[in-house]
């Protein structure tokens, strides 16, 4: 079964610098949109759509990607979550996954009966360099969340979040900044990365290069198409023997 991306809105403001390569708003622009702005899309009610025959559009057992072109815990969003939250929880025969960079903003967007946190809920924090790990990570461990997953993307710096690498991290995933005006990805970055996960016991996953990696000081320039073979063909993923990751 493939994964199912959901946006229930569109648009977001960029927040920090990863975002500012932001392929929504190279897409928007070439077809004369403002991404900036924030609004709700036909899709908002996805989950709980019904098909002719009367069940679910998306299929039980589905894993859904929310927001990929906003950010879930965007101000803009505070007036339409809870419904969103409804819809999660309706569909608890789903898994979810929210990434976001604002996840300062966590405590404030979740809903009453959160608790430890939704079991079909995966939460994945965003960082690109080591300031931004060192302001949003310490912040996650605490938080109340039954799947947490760290996304290092796009990756810009060299990161050491070891003294973060808990238990509770499920997986590290990172990749490099798409686009013709990406920034340029050290792969030693990636492979740095990768060591700390395998002392910490945690899966790591390489899922793209970048438009320009750069490897043994050469800078290869690798079209989009391409950049999640090339990831693939490191064979650098690292999967603990205990690992239970979805």
């Amino acid at each position: 079964m493939s994964d199912i991306i959901w946006n229930p809105w569109h648009g977001c403001k960029k927040y920090s610098e990863g975002c500012k390569n932001c392929y929504v708003y190279r897409r928007d622009e070439s077809v004369g949109r403002d991404a900036s702005v924030i609004g709700k899309t036909q899709m908002f009610d996805l989950p709980v759509k019904r098909n002719r025959s009367g069940g679910y559009k998306v299929p039980s057992g589905s894993v859904v990607f929310a927001c990929m072109t906003s950010d879930f815990f965007i101000e803009d969003a505070d007036g339409w979550r809870d419904e969103i939250w409804d819809i999660i929880r309706t569909r608890r025969d789903v898994d979810f996954f929210i990434i976001s960079k604002r996840i300062l903003r966590f405590m404030q967007c979740i809903p009453d009966d959160w608790g430890n946190g939704y079991d079909n809920v995966s939460v994945v924090c965003t960082i690109e360099n080591q300031r931004q790990c060192d302001i949003r990570l310490p912040v996650f461990n605490t938080l109340p969340i039954k799947n947490k997953y760290i996304a290092c993307e796009p990756l810009l710096s060299e990161i050491d979040m070891r003294e973060y690498l808990t238990p509770e991290i499920r997986r590290v995933v990172a990749g490099g900044e798409s686009g013709n005006e990406a920034r340029v990805c050290d792969y030693n970055w990636i492979l740095s990365l990768r060591s700390q996960c395998v002392e910490k016991n945690v899966a790591f996953h390489f899922k793209q290069t970048g438009a320009k990696l750069k490897k043994d000081g050469r800078l290869y320039r690798i079209e989009r198409r391409f950049q999640h073979s090339q990831a693939r063909r490191a064979g650098i993923d690292f999967i603990p023997d205990d690992s239970t990751i979805k």
